[in-house]
């Protein structure tokens, strides 16, 4: 569970603040939308070990990243083989993964909100960075809940990228339910256990959810 906690503190601020700047980014442009749209939800349905196996050449030790870093700036991070820089590591995968699909529900947010609150907000001279907090991001308030709990949803189900990328390593640093769930169900052969935990791990998770949009769901009315 700890792992889970670990892997939210990173994946949570990574993938939002990317989905966001796609979808203001996707709103600012006048051609090609549904292009660059499609083009990143691509990743969403790409297979699962094709890219896990394609990032984990990517972070490995002597793979291109570190190769760049060492020649531009003359270092090299242990992405894989630091506990700290491999749960990193699998976060960005994830957020690679999800930026596209968590962008175009805020990008359908941001459709929502009529022009003319806008247009008053400049008539008033208000400052772009008081226009985001006070006016986009609060009438955009259900797409960014939706967007968390899918968020948290994933963070309790990722299975596939520590498995491949990392085995749960180093140190049981990456290892996740899922993975204790199917060692215990197929390699240690006690499916009953893996059983009790999968229910555990999903009221845990159905718990967390509501307690979220408990204190962050407000109701938004455009009058």
């Amino acid at each position: 569970m700890l792992n889970v906690l670990r892997f939210l503190m990173y994946y949570l601020p990574v993938v939002f603040i990317s989905s966001l700047l796609f979808a203001f980014g996707l709103q600012k442009l006048k051609y090609g939308r549904t292009f660059v749209g499609l083009s990143f939800l691509l990743a969403n349905v790409s297979s699962g070990v094709a890219y896990s196996i394609v990032f984990s050449k990517i972070f490995s030790q002597n793979g291109p990243l570190n190769t760049f870093l060492d020649e531009w700036f003359g270092f090299t991070l242990p992405w894989l083989t630091s506990p700290d820089f491999a749960m990193l590591s699998i976060s960005l995968v994830v957020t690679w993964k999800f930026v596209g699909y968590y962008g175009l529900i805020l990008f359908s947010g941001l459709n929502s909100i009529p022009k003319e609150i806008y247009s008053a907000a400049e008539l008033d001279n208000t400052r772009p960075l008081k226009r985001l907090f006070r006016i986009t991001l609060p009438l955009i308030n259900p797409q960014l809940i939706m967007v968390l709990v899918l968020a948290i949803t994933v963070s309790f189900a990722i299975f596939t990228e520590p498995y491949l990328i990392t085995g749960g390593g180093p140190l049981n640093s990456t290892t996740t339910p899922m993975i204790v769930m199917y060692e215990a169900a197929f390699m240690k052969m006690q499916p009953s256990w893996a059983a009790t935990m999968s229910i555990f791990i999903a009221l845990i998770s159905f718990t967390l959810i509501l307690i979220v949009r408990k204190l962050l769901e407000r109701k938004v009315e455009i009058v």
